[in-house]
């Protein structure tokens, strides 16, 4: 193989491949990323058996072939070369030269026979979203995705598409996040999809209203982002029943604007740490809302103005959950609904409900102030 391409191109196409590409692996291809002609471009893949990521970028081709080459090693060279222009040759050795400007490196390939095949999407059904409109439901649910295994369900986001929405729904266990978009997608499906594939698909969103093609298939689901092709599995098993968490009616109702009430909450958790865990106490009533946090640093108190209806209510919450909620609003001010001291916190914009995060009490040894 011996091919020519501009820099900047095969370093973002590199840079956006590495980072689904095993580190440590029983196959020694797969910390590698597969580079091989195609027609008059080059096709880059990173694949860990569970995530694949590809890519075409132009290139001059000299002559056609193929190269596992270690990612880490190929990102690093690539990225440090002083050149706008790249050459690759790899000879029959599996000897790669990759040559720019005065630099010139020679390393080891893995032949491309020992690369596994990435799997192909057993089509059920597809549809196509704005880039931005994905992104912005990613960013808004993937916060409240769980890390703990114990569950691997819910180590993704589920995906509800009916005839004209889609909503996208995490949990872990101690919050929840919705959001929803109205779609014609001309589709009834439900999926999960895993949070490492989400992470990996909000870094090739762009912001713009360039359409994503979603095919979904028994197993797995692919997207097609601009020049790249995301192909992932997804996950199997029952996902919670989120509708009955969702409190369906409110004794107290708070509008507040979001930097407001962060500020306040992020004050007093100044005394907070992650070895000296305390929960925030917030007592909300006529039109004021009062904090207070102790732990065995000090104590801290702070309030803020609020329009508030119905019964006073005292409640005690986790810091971070409730800080990670309201900093994935998206907008200037929040509607929080509550039913008492022990039923999860429920916020969603002033009007509506695009975004539901709901985020559980933590019981108060004191309820008194």
């Amino acid at each position: 193989m011996k091919v020519n391409c501009k820099k900047q191109n095969l370093s973002d196409a590199v840079l956006n491949i590495q980072s689904v590409v095993s580190t440590k692996s029983p196959i020694p291809a797969l910390e590698g990323i597969l580079v091989k002609t195609k027609d008059s471009m080059i096709e880059l893949c990173g694949y860990d058996l569970e995530l694949g990521v590809t890519t075409l970028i132009d290139a001059d081709i000299e002559e056609p072939g193929s190269i596992v080459l270690n990612a880490k090693l190929f990102c690093d060279i690539v990225r440090k070369i002083q050149a706008e222009n790249i050459s690759i040759k790899t000879d029959d050795k599996l000897v790669t030269e990759i040559t720019g400007g005065e630099s010139k490196f020679s390393i080891s390939g893995i032949t491309p026979d020992e690369y596994p095949e990435l799997p192909e999407i057993n089509e059920t059904s597809s549809f196509s979203i704005p880039q931005n409109t994905l992104k912005s439901m990613i960013r808004q649910t993937i916060f409240a995705i769980s890390d703990n295994d114990a569950k691997p369900i819910h180590t993704g986001t589920l995906f509800e598409i009916t005839e004209d929405k889609m909503r996208l729904v995490s949990v872990d266990g101690y919050r929840l996040a919705i959001r929803e978009e109205p779609l014609k997608a001309g589709i009834k499906s439900s999926f999960v999809v895993p949070g490492k594939t989400l992470k990996e698909i909000m870094k090739l969103l762009g912001d713009g209203d360039d359409e994503t093609q979603i095919k979904i298939g028994t197993r797995h689901i692919l997207y097609n982002i601009g020049s790249y092709t995301v192909i992932s599995r997804l996950l199997e098993g029952e996902f919670l029943d989120y509708r009955a968490a969702i409190p369906q009616k409110a004794e107290t109702t708070v509008k507040v604007g979001v930097n407001e009430m962060t500020d306040s909450v992020s004050r007093i958790s100044l005394i907070i740490t992650e070895r000296l865990k305390s929960p925030v106490r917030c007592i909300f009533g006529e039109n004021e809302i009062k904090l207070f946090s102790t732990s065995s640093i000090g104590k801290a108190s702070d309030h803020l103005k609020a329009e508030i209806s119905g019964s006073a209510v005292e409640i005690g919450f986790n810091n971070s959950y409730f800080l990670d909620a309201m900093n994935h609003t998206e907008c200037d001010e929040v509607k929080i609904s509550l039913c008492g001291p022990l039923s999860p916190i429920k916020i969603t914009p002033p009007d509506g409900e695009s975004f539901i995060f709901l985020v559980l009490p933590v019981r108060l040894n004191n309820m008194s102030d």
